[in-house]
């Protein structure tokens, strides 16, 4: 029942008011910014790093929204394979500079390949989700530490980052960062969770493409699993992040080649203190 249509009038409300972000034709804006640090009287920066679904289908609203923003850099996850199967581009955006960061080589999105994931994704549990989130991590470090030396590099160069639904590889990413930042497992799991609303006016047009593939085409229950946002999920991943990886740092150095003096730098970047704004 969770994954059933939600009321509209209670998605347009929470869409309305922060940590969502109103970037017109791009769905699942949030605003990483304001979040409680474990550092006392220390945020997450407010307007600088905005976490999204793709951005293909921006408008010039969009692109005024975005300018307004200050964004001046995306980051963009997705594959070239997955932009032609899905036929969304590499926008223009103006006064915006995209960077390809692909979590996956083109070969990792190979018809047999994505049956695998599309059967993973159909399960709806967290042993599945661990499953694909971990070639996430495996396959990520180059793409996350493009975005993290931004963070280091260019601290008040207000950034957004995405793949195709703004869920998965960037809800790993979302969670490396406000990890890194000293936010609580719970806060992050709060702020995953909160997918499962930004998606939800773009549904049709997910369960338009979902239709397309064979697992999906006579099993409307499968292709609901596809909004799962569960915040037990990133619990479990936040788990698997510590027991397997061992914790956000050690992966962060061992797959991106950052290093402790590069990590305390990224930190003091993505948090102000309590009263401050950018």
């Amino acid at each position: 029942m969770e994954l059933e249509p939600l009321d509209p009038a209670y998605v347009a409300e929470v869409l309305s008011r922060p940590p969502f972000v109103q970037i017109c034709g791009v769905q699942n804006v949030r605003d990483l910014g304001s979040y409680p640090t474990a550092t006392p009287n220390a945020i997450t920066k407010p307007g600088y790093a905005y976490r999204a679904a793709e951005v293909s289908h921006i408008t010039e609203e969009g692109v005024e929204q975005m300018n307004a923003l200050r964004i001046s850099t995306v980051f963009d996850l997705r594959s070239d394979l997955e932009m032609h199967k899905y036929n969304s581009p590499i926008p223009e955006i103006r006064g915006v500079e995209i960077i390809r960061t692909p979590v996956f080589r083109n070969e990792d999105y190979s018809p047999e390949s994505l049956a695998k994931k599309f059967q993973l994704y159909a399960s709806g549990t967290n042993e599945a989700f661990m499953t694909l989130y971990s070639q996430i991590l495996d396959h990520g470090g180059p793409a996350f530490g493009t975005i993290l030396r931004h963070v280091r590099d260019k601290p008040t160069s207000p950034f957004l980052f995405h793949c195709t639904a703004g869920k998965d590889r960037t809800g790993i990413i979302a969670a490396i960062l406000l990890k890194l930042a000293g936010v609580d497992d719970h806060t992050i799991s709060h702020d995953y969770s909160l997918t499962r609303i930004g998606r939800e006016p773009d549904r049709e047009r997910v369960m338009e493409r979902l239709r397309k593939e064979p697992l999906f085409a006579s099993n409307n229950q499968a292709a609901m699993q596809m909004f799962a946002s569960r915040f037990e999920t990133m619990q479990a991943f936040l788990s698997l992040l510590d027991n397997k990886y061992g914790g956000v740092e050690v992966y962060v150095k061992q797959y991106t080649g950052l290093t402790d003096d590069d990590l305390a730098i990224i930190r003091s970047n993505l948090v102000v203190p309590t009263k401050s704004r950018m």
